[in-house]
């Protein structure tokens, strides 16, 4: 299933949009999505996970989530305890570099989260507290409308990033050295299991393709993923089956189907596991929202 492309309204009174301390239940996020603009999250309770450049990144108060423009990204709150954040948006038009005595990089968290593919980081109590605060005053800045608040909004929007980049980079720059970018033929493995969820998935017919063994392949996928092949299968299988319950009237057994599943008492086996409801559940809870 193709990422949709979320646009933003350019006339806006400034290119920067807040979602101000929200919890969003699971029914009401995007499926896999991108947009030019920048983005970070900033979570302040609850439990779920996210979605960045085929990686999952597990949600816990403290953390931030960056997103550099372009890149395939969701969110999955906890269907019990879904996460409560806010998310900030913003043009890369609004950054300018400021000269004192030399120019400063203010989208370098985001640059090194594209090329460490890290995109995470947990801030500690009192920077916690810091970023929260900067948040906030962006909110009320948006708030007031002021005439001038163009210019408010700027100043601290470039304040909260070099924040960002004081609290976060320092982590960055841990795994760098100890970790290498991901191999061509792991990008190349991901991609082919996003565009063939329908199509048998084997262990030996992707290792096959990458020229590589089983036990390697196996071995790289679950160090960079953090889960072995067969469930990295199943959960977006199970994700593209959400949609498709969502945005289709089709049967549960059409989409199961669709989705690459052998048997219906597969597939609801594997959506009870995941998701913890029945498709039919699923499906009922969101139309009836």
């Amino acid at each position: 299933m193709e990422p949709i492309r979320r646009h933003f309204d350019h006339q806006l009174p400034f290119t920067l949009l807040l979602d101000y301390k929200e919890t969003k239940s699971p029914q009401r996020e995007l499926p896999d999505h991108q947009h030019d603009w920048y983005e970070f999250i900033y979570v302040y309770g609850g439990k779920g996970s996210f979605f960045i450049d085929q990686t999952f990144y597990e949600m816990h108060p403290g953390d931030i989530i960056v997103v550099p423009g372009n890149t395939v990204h969701r969110g999955f709150p906890d269907n019990e305890e879904p996460v409560t954040s806010s998310a900030l948006f913003f043009s890369p038009a609004l950054i300018h570099n400021h000269t004192y005595s030399e120019s400063y990089p203010y989208l370098k968290l985001f640059d090194a989260a594209k090329t460490n593919k890290q995109y995470k980081y947990t801030l500690s109590p009192e920077h916690a507290e810091i970023l929260q605060n900067d948040i906030e005053a962006i909110h009320r800045e948006r708030e007031q409308n002021q005439q001038d608040g163009g210019q408010a909004l700027t100043l601290l929007l470039h304040l909260t990033l070099l924040h960002l980049n004081r609290y976060c980079l320092p982590q960055a720059a841990e795994p760098v050295a100890s970790s290498p970018l991901l191999p061509e033929w792991f990008r190349e493995a991901l991609s082919y299991i996003n565009d063939h969820l329908d199509q048998p998935l084997e262990l030996g017919t992707l290792a096959g393709r990458a020229a590589i063994s089983p036990a390697h392949f196996s071995r790289v996928f679950k160090q960079r993923l953090g889960m072995n092949v067969t469930d990295y299968i199943a959960t977006k299988r199970i994700f593209a089956a959400k949609d498709s319950l969502l945005q289709s009237s089709y049967t549960i057994e059409q989409i199961a189907m669709a989705c690459g599943f052998e048997s219906l008492p597969h597939f609801y086996r594997t959506f009870k596991r995941i998701t913890s409801m029945t498709p039919a559940a699923y499906r009922k809870s969101n139309r009836a929202y």
